[in-house]
């Protein structure tokens, strides 16, 4: 068994699940049917990125997984399809997006699979509430920990390092 963060977003009501937080906790839910949820994060609301408008639900969960991370991605993709998500433009409106953020000390470059997630250290959405979930977890690239990550996205832009 591997411990596999996986973040939650939503930003589009849902027929059954409602508002975008109801949506989370409804795929938290779906989650800890794939394997056990080991802890997950607070729901916390986000501004949107890129052409987006409507603000996020977004939560962070670690999942303990025995399976591949591809047979992970292809059930995560499932989940979306159940709760209505379609293809669409990049950073637009969404009614469900689940990712694989981070897998231990794992490093893969598949073809649609890049963990640990590319762009995990530039996006508070993800990292607020990862740093509740697993503070201790080291980037296999960066080296650094979420609690060091998170540090650094808070630092304003342009400001020296102490």
């Amino acid at each position: 068994m591997a411990i596999v963060l996986v973040a939650l977003g939503s930003n589009r009501c849902h027929g059954r699940h409602g508002r975008p937080d109801g949506v989370v906790r409804a795929a938290l839910a779906a989650l800890a049917e794939l394997g056990g949820i080991v802890r997950a994060s607070p729901i916390i609301a986000t501004a949107p990125i890129g052409p987006g408008t409507r603000r996020y639900a977004n939560a962070v969960v670690a999942l303990d997984w025995a399976g591949s991370l591809p047979a992970l991605l292809r059930a995560l993709k499932a989940i979306e399809r159940d709760f209505g998500r379609r293809a669409g433009r990049r950073w637009g409106d969404r009614v469900l997006d689940l990712d694989i953020v981070g897998a231990s000390d794992t490093v893969l470059n598949a073809p649609g699979l890049a963990v640990p997630h590319p762009r995990l250290a530039e996006r508070r959405f993800v990292l607020d509430p990862l740093v509740t979930v697993a503070p201790d977890w080291r980037h296999p690239r960066l080296r650094r920990t979420a609690r060091q990550l998170h540090a650094r996205a808070l630092r304003p832009k342009g400001l020296p390092r102490t």
